[in-house]
């Protein structure tokens, strides 16, 4: 495999498979949609699409609740006081976005957003309350309003997993397989979606390669973490969804804004393992930052201190890592005392004392980690991406409402939204496509031993902090990566290629992005720039090419 000069001509990035699979599935089954994913996004969509009187089939790669949405800590963000309005909302979004959201996907989601969360609640999930029954509604970063619901303190994300995967149970004609990954999009002879091929970990007639025959396919196969050492994503987050997209010849934009969240509670020796949060809301309530000599490092860097937005304190604690040769820095919560750690952080507190930290006694280990994926595959206001049939969800998606940095809790929100719309344009459309054929296009595999210099390229290089000469060096290191071909197509192999895939589109934005912009931060180029007001298009050309567009926003 030998690599190619981007667009700019001046960074050398490896050539990259149009298949994973170059031969026919050995067994198929059907059904009308398939959903890849059972976070948020996928069981919603599922649900969603039930509604519309479709059967579904759901493919997540582990258990159905080994995704990211059991983590969230915060909550959903919807306008739900009667004093604050969706003007606000959206007011609120833009200025997180720095001027690349896309105003269409800001207003579909902060006017529909409200009726989402109702329908969340008449599923079954249960968000915190006041003695009086009405809703708690609390502020994070960048919010002017009270807007964010949640529950169990800080553990939204498990109640709606719960509330979502009981309502999946509930309804029969929702097929759910686990363990299985999803190598290619299949197409017919028009390149429409006509199903996907997966590998089925398990006994029986139905594992190893197989396929699953549909009318359309939805890809809600959450963030890509992983191509980074330290990630506050599970470790099953590679970009699946993203890299089988780009094989499809579908277009993924905004990769190069990654958000890397400061405060993650930092694990030796955890490399490929999911960093757990510490959230933001405990800075809320006053707890600091500290370096090595114990000085607040954030006091005088910003005038909110560790307040400061997430893209400030992430960059000054990677700056103050490096000049102390240190792996990680020091939140002190320990003044805050034991009755508001253990009670309005139960979750933090737990993990962080199952791991031998107390911190009400003790300063916390916390370094920044790859938090959450602003960019992803390219879809329009109905999810629908640029290959016919394929539609995208959740944070494997690029709807346009993030821009260049989300704002705290539009995530979940996001997906609440999209996906409903991704049922209703799937119920007046009803695609149907021709019978699956084999995709054309050069299949090959990267070694497994490729994985960890990955992630240490792209940590060094492609992380929080970027440069010219550091992405140059993540480019070359990426192009000897690419060489590095087994012949032995298996889960491990083919995660290395996805990898390699999402982090080669990654590294050619960011290298190409010739700015600092909300969480792309570019060292050589300080500031924003009107000349960078617009969005990078990556796809990948026939002979595995990664070709560039821009479009102005």
């Amino acid at each position: 495999m030998h690599g190619h000069a981007d667009a700019c001509g001046s960074v050398n990035l490896p050539r990259l498979p149009r298949r994973l699979r170059a031969d026919a599935p050995s067994w198929t089954e059907t059904t009308d949609v398939c959903v890849i994913g059972s976070g948020v996004a996928g069981l919603t969509c599922a649900l969603n699409l039930r509604q519309a009187g479709f059967h579904v089939t759901v493919v997540t790669k582990v258990h159905i609740d080994d995704g990211s949405t059991r983590w969230a800590q915060g909550g959903v963000a919807a306008v739900l006081d009667p004093l604050d309005t969706p003007a606000a909302h959206a007011v609120d979004t833009q200025v997180a976005g720095v001027g690349l959201c896309d105003p269409a996907a800001v207003e579909v989601t902060v006017t529909e957003g409200p009726g989402r969360v109702a329908d969340l609640i008449h599923l079954g999930a249960e968000f915190d309350r006041h003695a009086d029954g009405s809703l708690q509604l609390t502020r994070e970063g960048g919010h002017r309003a009270r807007r964010i619901v949640h529950a169990g303190g800080d553990a939204t994300g498990a109640e709606i997993q719960r509330a979502l995967h009981s309502a999946v149970l509930r309804d029969p004609w929702i097929r759910i397989i686990e363990n299985a990954m999803v190598l290619d999009l299949l197409t017919d002879s028009h390149g429409r979606a006509a199903g996907v091929s997966l590998h089925v970990l398990g006994e029986g007639v139905e594992h190893g390669v197989g396929g699953v025959e549909a009318r359309a396919v939805v890809l809600a196969t959450g963030g890509m973490g992983q191509i980074f050492q330290s990630t506050t994503n599970p470790s099953v987050s590679i970009g699946d969804g993203v890299a089988l997209a780009l094989r499809a010849g579908a277009d993924v934009t905004d990769l190069e804004f990654v958000q890397f969240h400061p405060t993650a509670l930092y694990l030796k020796n955890s490399e490929g393992d999911r960093q757990p949060l510490i959230t933001e809301a405990i800075r809320g309530e006053g707890a600091h930052l500290r370096d090595h000599g114990g000085e607040r490092f954030m006091v005088g860097a910003h005038e909110l201190a560790e307040l400061a937005p997430r893209d400030v304190v992430a960059k000054a604690a990677t700056a103050r890592m490096r000049a102390e040769g240190e792996p990680h820095v020091w939140l002190d919560a320990r003044h805050l005392g034991r009755t508001m750690l253990e009670e309005r952080f139960p979750t933090v507190t737990g993990f962080c004392r199952a791991l031998g930290i107390d911190p009400v006694t003790d300063l916390v280990p916390v370094a920044p980690a790859a938090h959450y994926a602003s960019g992803g595959v390219r879809t329009d206001l109905h999810g629908r991406t640029t290959v016919p049939g394929l539609y995208a969800a959740g944070e494997a998606a690029c709807t346009g409402l993030h821009g260049a940095n989300r704002l705290a809790s539009n995530s979940l929100l996001e997906a609440l939204v999209f996906t409903h719309r991704i049922a209703a344009d799937l119920a007046e459309n009803k695609p149907s496509p021709g019978d699956p054929e084999i995709g054309r296009g050069e299949s090959w595999v990267c070694s497994t031993t490729s994985r960890a210099p990955l992630q240490e390229a792209m940590t060094a290089g492609a992380g929080v902090l970027r440069s010219q000469t550091s992405l140059e060096a993540t480019a070359e290191a990426l192009t000897g990566l690419g060489d590095n071909v087994s012949g032995s197509p298996r889960p491990a192999t083919w995660e290395a290629t996805n990898l390699l895939t999402v982090a080669t589109a990654l590294t050619a934005a960011a290298h190409r992005r010739r700015e600092t912009r909300g969480s792309h931060w570019r060292e050589d180029h300080p500031e924003a720039s009107d000349d960078w007001l617009g969005h990078l298009h990556l796809s990948i050309g026939p002979e595995g090419d990664l070709d560039t567009t821009w479009e102005s926003a």
